[in-house]
């Protein structure tokens, strides 16, 4: 979803990035300016040397994210050990940041591999309007998630933290639209510049083995 065509209004998924992911193997026709960008100077990763960070920009808001999420899911479980996913909560407008704070607080619960797509579910499926603390702590709660310690998290200083780190990256990496991926703090792709998500994923693979090579 562009930055430009952001609504918090939940639309239907039928059919966006339908079909069979396509197989991610490395391809040598990806072009710089084309099928990706490479970032004018270097943003920062939380990856350790000889590891490749590669991040995911989304949002829960998204009918595009949260039909992408099998696509990349299925592409993490064949990841080399030393290729490292991260996700990154987008911040569009001010609107978005309880959404981001539910991301960070599941993180740190340590909840997140179990609620993530719940909270797609939540949202375009189930049609909940999780936009504000108050909604987003009563759904957290019909999860069986302690409420008081989520309310806690949720209004935690390291949470608010890594939502300013998160538009911080956001900007640096000029995310217009989501999902889109961005490599090892310096190249970055979406499916508006490989035409689609399936493509960007291949694109991904390819920019790791350029980082590989040292280029």
């Amino acid at each position: 979803m562009k930055r430009r065509d952001f609504s918090l209004a939940l639309a239907s998924t039928a059919g966006a990035l339908a079909g069979i992911p396509a197989a991610y193997a490395q391809a040598t026709n990806f072009n710089e300016g084309s099928d990706f960008l490479a970032l004018e100077k270097r943003a920062p990763v939380e990856t350790a040397p000889g590891k490749v960070e590669v991040l995911e920009f989304f949002g829960y808001f998204c009918p595009h994210c949260n039909a992408f999420e099998p696509k990349l899911e299925a592409w993490t479980k064949v990841l080399p050990k030393d290729v490292v996913l991260r996700r990154v909560p987008v911040g569009f407008r001010p609107e978005l940041a309880p959404q981001q704070s539910l991301f960070y607080t599941l993180e740190a619960m340590g909840k997140i591999e179990e609620m993530h797509k719940k909270v797609f579910y939540a949202i375009h499926v189930e049609k909940q309007a999780l936009n504000n603390p108050a909604n987003i702590g009563d759904w957290a709660q019909k999860q069986g998630l302690d409420r008081s310690k989520f309310d806690e998290v949720f209004k935690s200083f390291s949470v608010a933290t890594k939502v300013r780190k998160a538009n911080q990256l956001q900007d640096m990496y000029k995310v217009e639209g989501v999902p889109s991926l961005g490599i090892a703090g310096r190249f970055y792709t979406s499916g508006d510049l490989a035409q689609n998500m399936d493509r960007a994923l291949q694109v991904t693979d390819y920019l790791i083995g350029q980082v590989r090579q040292g280029r």
